[in-house]
């Protein structure tokens, strides 16, 4: 009979060791936001929930700066950064050879961010209120304004000017000249219709000063006609807002009307 064949021992199958290694993921937190609601959080994501929790509004022309802690609006200028840099990579710009486009992304931020939009993102300007000593009853008018701002639908540039007709009572408040343009600017500051925005403006005039009528005229040029779509350059928008004695008295309404200069 054959010799039997000597029993292998088998060694057991050594096992792996679990790794001490774990996958590193790049996570955007909140550059100014508090430890507590910040941790792994985009600081416009931070921003959104505090605004959500009050149960307000944030469309593109609302005021959100009661929401916004100091320091903030930097670190919303470092995330729109990042953000535009890959709009333009996706629209197939090289920005790390193309010398003209290499900052676009953050120029574009700070520009949103500081300038045309800033309406959104800071407090009202202070309107010092000083009373009506001399009892002024005349009709005042201030113009034409100067404004920029946006198209919410497209966010094409708006470019025209604004008039505005004040007709105090005895008891109004009246505010300084150049208040006029600040508030202005500050509501104009935002992605809107040009319909809304001048509805806005009237509502605060006749809160601030109280006065017994109030008017706006808006003439602009929309980029979102000339600059796209039927690319008419001439065509304009011109509408107008009339409160209390402005709507009720019709030969009030025409000498303002006659005596704004609208070339």
């Amino acid at each position: 009979m054959p010799a039997k064949k000597p029993a292998v021992t088998k060694k057991p199958l050594a096992l792996k060791k679990p790794s001490t290694k774990t996958a590193t993921k790049k996570v955007t937190v909140s550059k100014n936001a508090s430890t507590k609601e910040g941790v792994g959080l985009p600081l416009s994501v931070v921003i959104r929930r505090r605004i959500e929790a009050q149960n307000a509004r944030f469309h593109a022309n609302d005021n959100i700066s009661a929401f916004i802690k100091p320091g903030e609006l930097e670190g919303l200028v470092e995330e729109v950064a990042q953000k535009m840099q890959a709009v333009l990579e996706s629209l197939v710009i090289d920005t790390e050879n193309d010398h003209n486009t290499q900052n676009t992304s953050r120029r574009v931020a700070k520009m949103y961010v500081q300038e045309v939009f800033n309406g959104r993102y800071v407090e009202q300007p202070v309107l010092t209120k000083f009373p009506n000593v001399s009892r002024l009853n005349e009709l005042m008018i201030i113009g034409p304004i100067t404004v920029r701002s946006a198209c919410s639908h497209h966010l094409c540039p708006i470019m025209g000017r604004i008039w505005i007709g004040v007709l105090p009572s005895k008891e109004s408040a009246l505010i300084g000249l150049s208040k006029y343009s600040r508030l202005t600017e500050w509501v104009m500051c935002r992605p809107q219709i040009q319909e809304e925005a001048v509805v806005e403006l009237a509502d605060m005039l006749e809160k601030k000063i109280k006065p017994i009528g109030v008017a706006v005229v808006m003439d602009a040029d929309h980029f979102c006609m000339q600059w796209r779509g039927v690319k008419d350059r001439d065509s304009k928008m011109i509408n107008s807002v009339m409160r209390g004695a402005f709507l009720k008295d019709s030969n009030l309404r025409r000498e303002f009307l006659a005596l704004i200069d609208r070339k």
